[in-house]
């Protein structure tokens, strides 16, 4: 069915039709050349969105104070919203499903760095003060050297510092141990206690110091005020009743109205990883389709380039069948031309897709390229197969039915359409 001398007759066929073989072609290598595009510009997203939760369990809560957008019991609109140490001690004795409870702290506004000192060397970072069950809630944090904070520190107001390793290896020389070093922040000395690495953004969480909450107040004041709050709910309930929970018991202390909605914000990791996941399963499919409904347009070229070539083979068909040619030996040459074109157009598109995807990788790691909605542009190895796989049976049945078109053929039909 599939001879040496059929392959030497395909290949006369295309090389003295260049023109509408490259054409038809073009069509087939563009369309799986932008599904591999795609799917790569989609999972570089999928995993930027995905990195600002890295290092955050799935069932955490924190929780933000913000300003009134409405008057409430005589209490005017636009007030600032501060939390302090007893709004925690209501939510230990009011709320019983919190497991883990903290708070955080952080210098100027959130995230601002300031410098800190090690000997001659200055690093700038960003200081925190946190409450001892805080790393019980951002518990998948790697720990380099060293431990975290925990309840002495707090309780005893301990000047021990838990910093990242961008930190540390922009404040110490390379190969000392980081532990029992001391670093100077605000001119107070603090005994580094543990390095972190923190892939969040990017590792740019890397670049914080933590310290105990007394000692952060020791140090910037701030008095009982609290930053923000955290909280991770008992093993046997939700997120989503603690956050609604949580949220209407400091509505009320605050005075806040129910329907108020901007006063207090619930940022619920479960939520947004939900949210999150449907919004790029619908970006997914979107792409599937637009990726696939051009593959089919250069498919549909293949099909129709095949139905000329059979109308201008339909002398030479019937003069094969004539002689004796069986209805394998004329459906064979032209299925093996439509999976050669599509095959070869197909894998072209995703070599060049893939390394294409694969270039820009190399370029945002080299050139230091930071962008916290697009990271590592990836395309799945299996995505790539199966999409390989669909375009060869695709060709495959693209030229079936000019095949069996041509196998229908009699010669006596032939001799007459070449006489017409």
């Amino acid at each position: 069915m599939f001879s040496i001398d059929g392959l030497q007759e395909i290949l006369y066929t295309i090389k003295h039709n260049k023109l509408r073989t490259g054409l038809t072609a073009f069509g087939v290598f563009w369309g799986i050349f932008m599904l591999i595009l795609l799917q790569g510009a989609g999972k570089g997203l999928l995993n930027g969105v995905s990195s600002r939760f890295a290092n955050d369990v799935q069932d955490s809560l924190w929780i933000f104070p913000r300003r009134t957008s409405m008057p409430y019991m005589g209490y005017n609109a636009n007030r600032n919203i501060v939390f302090t140490e007893s709004d925690m001690d209501a939510i230990r004795r009011q709320i019983p499903i919190v497991r883990h409870l903290s708070s955080e702290n952080t210098t100027g506004s959130f995230g601002s760095s300031i410098v800190v000192a090690y000997g001659s060397r200055t690093a700038n970072a960003s200081v925190f003060g946190v409450s001892d069950q805080y790393f019980d809630i951002k518990s998948l944090i790697e720990i380099r050297h060293g431990r975290p904070l925990n309840r002495l520190d707090q309780l005893q107001g301990r000047k021990i510092g838990f910093i990242g390793t961008r930190v540390a290896e922009q404040l110490l020389p390379p190969g000392q141990d980081p532990i029992g070093q001391r670093i100077s922040i605000n001119g107070i000395s603090i005994v580094v206690g543990g390095v972190f690495w923190d892939k969040g953004q990017q590792g740019r969480m890397s670049e914080r110091i933590y310290l105990p909450l007394s000692t952060f107040k020791n140090i910037f004041g701030g008095g009982d005020r609290l930053g923000l709050l955290t909280l991770r709910p008992t093993a046997d309930s939700d997120p989503y009743t603690l956050a609604d929970q949580t949220a209407q018991l400091l509505r009320q202390r605050h005075h806040i109205a129910p329907e108020d909605k901007r006063a207090i914000w619930v940022i619920n990791i479960a939520e947004q990883l939900r949210e999150t996941k449907a919004l790029f399963a619908a970006i997914e499919g979107f792409i599937w389709f637009v990726g696939f409904g051009t593959l089919t347009a250069g498919i549909v070229g293949v099909s129709n380039i095949m139905l000329i070539t059979v109308r201008e083979r339909t002398r030479e068909i019937g003069v094969r069948k004539a002689l004796g040619a069986g209805p394998g030996a004329i459906i064979g040459p032209l299925l093996l031309e439509s999976v050669l074109v599509t095959g070869f157009a197909g894998y072209f598109g995703l070599v060049v897709g893939v390394g294409l995807i694969e270039l820009v990788a190399y370029l945002f790691q080299s050139l230091g390229l930071r962008n916290d909605l697009f990271v590592n542009p990836e395309v799945d190895f299996r995505i790539a197969i199966t999409a390989l796989a669909v375009l060869m049976s695709s060709g495959l049945l693209a030229g079936l039915a000019p095949a069996l078109k041509a196998a229908r053929i009699s010669p006596v039909e032939a001799m007459r359409a070449d006489a017409q």
